[in-house]
């Protein structure tokens, strides 16, 4: 099967999201916002707690507070936005989809992977998202639905997808 497109912020944000909930980031959405908590609480019981308050300990809790608030929702945002920097300079991406595995082709790369290099994926409304191997799944690839010929193949995509690796 063949897909011919060309990656919009949408398709890479969409990736980057299921790439964050599968992959090693999850844990992140688990530990920013109790980090920020208990930073918030730490700082809390130094101003209103008995004695004097250690103006720098309250600064560095402020700041660690601060940036775990932050970092939180700004992570897919901020992924996304470097990962499509990189995308975008490549134009057309085709990509080829068999029983062995996945293959790119841009204006500049081309790349394949063999099935047990990308062994996983998950469907979204509006592509399939292949996640790597590695313990972490940091790696991810994208093939958006847009991309096929015919709205049919995106069953026939699914079908080849579900034969050769696990959706998750």
């Amino acid at each position: 099967m063949e897909l011919v497109y060309v990656p919009t912020r949408a398709d890479v944000a969409d990736a980057v999201r299921v790439q964050l909930r599968h992959g090693m980031f999850r844990r992140l959405r688990w530990v920013l916002p109790p980090t920020a908590v208990l930073a918030f609480l730490v700082v809390a019981l130094e101003l209103f707690g008995p004695g004097e308050p250690d103006r720098v300990w309250v600064a560095v809790m402020t700041g660690l507070g601060v940036i775990a608030a932050v970092l939180g929702p700004l992570t897919p945002w901020l992924a996304a936005r470097q990962m499509y920097g990189m995308v975008e300079r490549q134009g057309e991406f085709r990509a080829r989809v068999d029983e062995q595995g996945v293959g790119w082709t841009t204006r500049d790369t081309e790349t394949s992977h063999r099935w047990p290099m990308m062994p996983r994926y998950v469907e979204t409304p509006t592509q399939f998202v292949l996640l790597t191997a590695d313990k972490a799944r940091a790696g991810v690839a994208a093939l958006p639905k847009r991309g096929l010929a015919d709205p049919a193949d995106v069953d026939r995509l699914r079908e080849l997808l579900d034969r050769s690796i696990t959706r998750l």
